[in-house]
């Protein structure tokens, strides 16, 4: 039972190996792409002249006879330009069936002293087959069909056998055997030229991200040495400031804490962001095994908003934050969605900051089924604006966070000489299919279908109730601190 389960192994080996017409080209030359198929096709030309003239002239063979042999033989040379083994047993083929059909006329003495069971043509066609076969096909393969040629010229010739030979089997396999390492020796130096380029290429991909990773390193130490140096300092000099002045009243203790507490912040964020650059991977910076980021300085989400919103009603704008929930479920938002919404909302706010100083900022957050409404509005500004040196990076930031969920941001000035941010931010990171339902405070949203893309949604800007004259900020503050009543007005008047 042992034995035949080796030998049933053994042949479904060779039916898979030897028993297949699959393609393989012969790899063109670099320089002279086409000369390995010229020299082929020339090649086999002359086996067939030669081939036929020989087992006509010599052989003594009929031309029907002649004829099929000497096409098999050359064919065989052509057919392993793409499929070698079926060349090969095609060439085998030809050459059995020439051993046979001259068998007859060696035996009866009408031909004497012919090469047998190997013709010259059929050698030089099989030499040509079984280098071309060494060179597509793995060593197992070629050694397989080497051994195969071997037995069937052992048995023709020396069980078969037929007076007035001259034979050719030794012959025959000696230049074969030499034939077989030379094509496997050839094909092992194109591996190796291949596994060369190759690993050449991941050289220069590892020198090139070695080199991104030395670059990031050397931003992350200058944002150490300087950025988180100053915001230090800034720290700690708010702390001390009250002890420095006599009876510091609360506004300035309130101011000053704010800033210790925003720059504090800024420094987690900017933990973060150095642990970021100094990391290969970007997805796990601080080497947990898993994408986050370090313990001690968390993620913003959208539950920071009413910080955020505290902290630039700090900084001298009034800020409105108006949140509408329209979902049936309410289910949490994928990470990405809740730092993306909460950055977006921190860059307008910190744009109406600098660009609208002493301005009003209504703040709208929809929660729809399909994912996240934002909208940011602030009026024209209160007070003189210092030019501010910006190049629009904080509006690229935005468009690239909501694109990157399959999401959107708007950004237009309003007719009042404001300014309107509006994003939505899909809760899957894909456009859905439905229009996100309209806020719940009355703005009709206006649809803005682009031609081939996603569905773009922009809310105009709420009208605000007329603020009469003298109305201060303070006032306006007061009115956004009650707990009743509609939200306040944005500040966008008639001129």
């Amino acid at each position: 039972m042992r034995w035949g389960s080796l030998a049933g192994r053994g042949l479904r080996v060779l039916r898979d190996d030897l028993w297949t017409v699959r393609q393989d080209p012969l790899p063109p030359s670099v320089w002279l792409r086409w000369l390995p198929h010229g020299i082929v096709w020339l090649a086999a030309f002359g086996v067939l002249v030669g081939g036929l003239g020989q087992l006509s002239d010599n052989g003594g063979l009929g031309f029907g006879y002649a004829f099929p042999v000497a096409v098999g033989q050359s064919g065989a040379m052509a057919l392993a330009l793409w499929r070698p083994v079926p060349a090969w047993w095609l060439s085998l083929a030809a050459t059995v069936l020439g051993a046979v059909v001259l068998s007859a006329p060696l035996a009866a003495g009408e031909v004497h002293d012919f090469p047998w069971p190997w013709s010259a043509a059929g050698i030089v066609a099989h030499l040509f087959v079984l280098l071309l076969l060494a060179l597509r096909v793995r060593l197992r393969v070629a050694v397989e069909a080497f051994a195969l040629t071997v037995l069937v010229t052992y048995v023709l010739q020396a069980l078969w056998g037929s007076a007035g030979q001259q034979p050719t089997g030794v012959l025959a396999m000696v230049l074969s055997a030499v034939v077989v390492v030379l094509g496997t020796a050839l094909r092992g130096r194109r591996e190796a030229r291949a596994e060369l380029g190759r690993q050449t290429t991941l050289t220069a991909e590892e020198r090139a991200r070695r080199t991104l990773l030395e670059e990031r390193s050397r931003i992350a130490r200058e944002l150490h040495d300087v950025v988180a140096h100053h915001m230090s300092v800034i720290s700690i000099q708010a702390q001390v400031a009250p002890h420095l002045t006599e009876n510091p009243s609360p506004e300035l203790r309130e101011n000053l804490a704010g800033i210790r507490q925003n720059a504090l912040e800024a420094l987690a964020e900017l933990r973060r962001v150095l642990g970021v650059l100094r990391s290969d991977n970007p997805q796990d910076p601080y080497g947990l095994g898993e994408s986050g980021t370090a313990p001690d300085s968390p993620q913003p989400t959208l539950d920071r908003l009413g910080t955020l919103v505290d902290n630039t009603r700090a900084a001298g704008l009034t800020v409105a934050l108006d949140v509408t929930d329209t979902r049936r479920e309410k289910r949490p938002y994928p990470p990405g969605v809740e730092l993306s919404g909460y950055r977006i909302v921190q860059e307008a706010l910190s744009n109406a900051l600098r660009h609208a100083p002493g301005s009003t900022v209504r703040v709208e957050l929809v929660h729809v089924p399909d994912g996240l409404y934002l909208n940011v509005v602030n009026s024209r500004p209160g007070q003189p604006v210092t030019p501010s040196p910006g190049a629009g990076h904080g509006l690229l930031g935005m468009r690239e966070r909501a694109a990157m969920l399959g999401g959107h941001v708007d950004a237009a000035p309003t007719l009042h000489g404001g300014f309107s941010v509006s994003a939505f931010l899909p809760r899957d990171g894909a456009t859905p299919l439905t229009v996100p339902a309209p806020p719940a405070s009355g703005e009709a949203p206006v649809i803005h279908p682009e031609p081939d893309g996603p569905v773009v949604v922009r809310v105009e800007p709420p009208a605000a109730p007329a603020v009469h004259q003298g109305t201060t900020h303070q006032e306006t503050a007061r009115l956004d601190t009650t707990a009743d009543g509609p939200p306040p007005a944005t500040g966008e008047q008639t001129p």
